[in-house]
C-alpha cells in the first residue's frame, strides 16, 4: 500500500467506494489521515475499511474537507456533488493525484503515463511487460490492473507505468510525467464534456502538469489532427527547449500485419524549425 506523511492529520470525503475508493480510503486511513465516505449501495459501505466513518455525502457539508476524492466515473460536469464541492471552495481529486502527492516520499523513480481514446491498456502492458522483462522493478496501475494506491512502494530505481483516462486526468493536479504519451484522440465521452476540443484538451493536460526539466519527454502519435495540434502547441511553446518532445505517424511504422513479431522503428524529434 502507498501511504504519505502528507496526508495526516487531514480530513477527506471519499465518494464511492467501488474498487479506487476502497483503495483510497485505506491508503489515507494508514497514513493517518480521517476518512468519511459514502456510497448509494449497501454493500459497497460494508465494504470500507475499519476506521471510515460513513455519512450521507450528498447532503453534507462539505466545507470540513480538505479534499473530495471521487471516482472517475463521477459525471464532474452533472453531479450535484461537484458543483456543492466548487460552491463549498473544495477540491476534487482522484487517487491518482493522491498517488502524485505522494511521490516525494517513495523511493526514487520514475512515472510513465500513457492517455488515448484507444489503445491505452495495450500499450501499458506492452510498457509494462517491457520494463519488467530488462529486469528493472515496474508496476502498471490507474485504469489498468489493482488501484495504485492498493500496490507497495517500488524499489528505488522502479517505473510506475499508469493507464489514464480522460476522467483520472480531470482528477488530477500534478503528476508530473517523466514519461507522457497520448495514442489518439476520436471523439468519445461526450456526455462529459462541452465538445470534442474540451475533451481533447483534457488529454493535453497531462503534458501540462509536466515540469521542464531535460529528462521528461512527451510522446505523441501525430495520426489525426487533435493529436497534431497538441504536438505543435507544445512546440509553439518551446518544449523542446526543456522536454525531449518526440511524436511518430502510423507511416514512420509501417504495415506490420504479416509480421510474426511486434516491430517499431525510430520515432523523430520534432524541431523548432517544423
Amino acid at each position: 500500500m502507498i501511504t504519505a506523511k502528507a496526508f495526516g492529520g487531514k480530513h477527506y470525503a471519499v465518494y464511492g467506494l467501488a474498487r479506487s475508493g476502497l483503495s483510497t480510503a485505506g491508503a489515507l486511513l494508514a497514513s493517518g489521515a480521517r476518512v468519511t465516505a459514502w456510497d448509494a449501495k449497501v454493500e459497497a459501505r460494508a465494504k470500507a475499511p475499519a476506521g471510515t466513518e460513513i455519512a450521507y455525502l450528498d447532503e453534507a457539508d462539505l466545507t470540513q474537507f480538505d479534499s473530495l476524492v471521487v471516482t472517475p466515473g463521477l459525471p464532474l460536469n452533472r453531479h450535484p456533488i461537484a458543483q456543492r464541492a466548487r460552491e463549498a471552495g473544495v477540491e476534487i481529486i482522484g487517487d491518482i493525484e493522491l498517488f502524485a502527492r505522494a511521490r516525494p516520499e517513495l523511493p526514487l523513480h520514475k512515472v510513465v503515463g500513457i492517455t488515448g481514446t484507444n489503445g491505452k491498456s495495450t500499450t501499458t502492458a506492452l510498457i509494462h511487460h517491457i520494463l519488467k522483462t530488462a529486469g528493472l522493478p515496474t508496476t502498471m496501475g490507474g485504469n489498468i490492473g489493482l488501484p495504485i494506491l492498493s500496490q507497495d512502494p517500488l524499489p528505488e530505481g522502479g517505473v510506475y507505468v499508469l493507464e489514464l483516462s480522460s476522467y483520472q486526468i480531470d482528477l488530477t493536479q500534478s503528476l508530473n510525467c517523466d514519461v507522457a504519451v497520448l495514442l489518439n484522440i476520436t471523439p468519445d465521452h461526450l456526455d462529459r464534456y462541452e465538445s470534442f476540443e474540451a475533451y481533447a484538451a483534457s488529454k493535453a493536460r497531462l503534458f501540462e502538469m509536466q515540469l521542464e526539466t531535460e529528462s521528461h519527454a512527451a510522446v505523441i502519435a501525430e495520426d489525426d489532427d487533435q493529436t497534431r495540434a497538441i504536438a505543435s502547441g507544445l512546440g509553439e511553446k518551446g518544449f523542446w527547449l526543456r522536454n525531449t518532445l518526440i511524436c511518430v505517424r502510423g507511416s514512420d511504422v509501417g504495415e506490420q500485419a504479416s509480421l510474426p513479431t511486434l516491430q517499431g522503428r525510430t520515432m523523430r524529434r520534432i524541431l523548432p524549425a517544423r
